[in-house]
């Protein structure tokens, strides 16, 4: 018996810490983003971009920045370049962590 549609798209949803990493991994090989480009390429909508724009912004992942009057577009500081590195870092190493876990024999 197969999945039904709404599990399917349940379990296919991201964590925030996905959805965290891709507005930043967007951000780092895009440049400089208006609003509505962040959320077509990281795949988010509009309320939940800005509430996790703003939480960015507030540890200093992610600045702010108005060209002209009226341009507002986002950017990956220094400290969000960083973190991404080190999540791809974790990434590698989390896989040879879960293989040595299940090598491991269970303690009775």
């Amino acid at each position: 018996m197969g999945l039904g549609k709404y599990q399917e798209v349940w379990m296919m949803r991201r964590s925030k810490l996905e959805m965290y990493i891709d507005i930043l991994k967007v951000l780092a090989h895009r440049g400089p983003l208006k609003l509505t480009h962040i959320m077509y390429k990281a795949n988010v909508n509009c309320s939940v971009l800005k509430e996790y724009l703003d939480f960015l912004i507030k540890q200093n992942l992610v600045e702010e920045r108005t060209i002209g009057k009226k341009r507002v577009v986002y950017a990956i500081t220094p400290r969000g370049i960083t973190v991404l590195k080190y999540f791809r870092e974790l990434k590698q190493i989390l896989p040879i962590i879960e293989e040595a876990r299940n090598k491991a024999p269970v303690p009775y």
